[in-house]
């Protein structure tokens, strides 16, 4: 059978993505707050748990809570920990994050849902060390490193007034942007193929075999607004659905609700406001515009795969040899 691979495992080797694991090599022995920010699905829990096990913490306690799946009283409840009586339901003490990860590290994931007073409450324990259970007199003190997550812009929803500056200033002692897929061309096919040997494996099949070239290009084409996330969705969903598993994958599922029976979801109110393609400017010379429309693609491909002719030939969908010769036939410099 395949070997299953780690869930938890980081695969990365383009040179953006490399810098920033240096990055958190460095920042994680500190006992500061560090905010990881990045889009959606790039990967941001994975790096705030690496800071964890990179420091000298890393044989205690590390707590992970998202905060956008509580109201503000709950949340309230579970980081700081109420007294038995404090309100009803309260039949027993209920030991709080803050003092599980005593110690430790406290992750607090979707940092930009937490409203305005738990924000000066966060700030208190950050600033002196203390906590106090809701409900009771007694101050902890507590030994915590704050590793905070967000895909929000915490700059802006200071200017606006929703996130505290003071605050922002306490957990942004460094911060650690996780770069988006698109800028991380190289690290796609190393990730589709540790996702789909994964999915495989779950499959109980004896191999992967593998992509076809076609879909290898249409992987590293695609600009993946989901990232990291949305590749391993789409990979695991194109295995599965694979009629024959000695074959190559050769459809690439990209989207669930695809369907020629899909239910439109635009409303016809709105059907105007969708924007529509601009007609081309008239007249024109069309083969001189067709020329410069393959030159700027040609030179697109070249740097978005940092000038890997074998990468930049598979993301235009050509051969190697079919995009040297074009190389040629424009005469564009192939390397930087």
């Amino acid at each position: 059978m395949l070997p299953r691979t780690q869930s938890q495992q980081i695969i990365g080797e383009a040179p953006i993505f490399l810098e920033m694991l240096e990055h958190v090599s460095r920042a994680a022995p500190l006992s500061k707050p560090v905010l990881v920010v990045g889009e959606r699905g790039t990967g941001k829990e994975l790096i705030a748990s690496r800071l964890h096990f990179l420091s000298e913490r890393w044989e205690q306690s590390v707590v992970k809570v998202n905060c956008a799946a509580l109201t503000e009283s709950i949340l309230e409840s579970e980081l700081f920990g109420h007294e038995a009586g404090a309100f009803t339901g309260a039949a027993k003490t209920h030991i709080g994050h803050f003092e599980r990860a005593d110690g430790g590290t406290l992750i607090l994931d979707e940092l930009a849902t937490i409203s305005l007073r738990m924000q000066e409450k966060i700030l208190r324990t950050i600033e002196y060390g203390e906590v106090q259970r809701v409900g009771g007199n007694e101050t902890l003190r507590v030994d915590v490193r704050i590793v905070g997550s967000t895909n929000a812009d915490l700059q802006r929803l200071a200017v606006e007034g929703r996130f505290r500056d003071d605050l922002l200033d306490r957990l942004a002692f460094d911060v650690i942007t996780v770069p988006p897929l698109r800028e991380r061309v190289e690290d796609i096919m190393p990730l589709a193929h540790a996702f789909a040997m994964n999915m495989a494996s779950e499959l109980k099949w004896s191999y992967f075999p593998g992509f076809s070239s076609r879909i290898s290009s249409a992987l590293l084409r695609n600009r993946w607004p989901g990232n990291v996330r949305e590749l391993k969705n789409t990979i695991e969903r194109s295995v599965y659905r694979s009629a024959d598993q000695d074959q190559a994958i050769t459809r690439l599922a990209l989207d669930p609700f695809d369907s020629p029976f899909k239910v439109d979801a635009v409303k016809p109110e709105l059907a105007t406001n969708i924007a529509k393609p601009r007609a081309p400017l008239l007249p024109t010379d069309l083969e001189q515009r067709l020329i410069d429309t393959e030159v700027s693609l040609l030179n697109a491909a070249l740097e978005k795969a940092r000038f890997n002719q074998r990468m930049a030939a598979d993301l235009l969908g050509l051969s190697y040899h079919q995009f040297r010769g074009k190389l040629r036939k424009f005469n564009i410099r192939s390397k930087p």
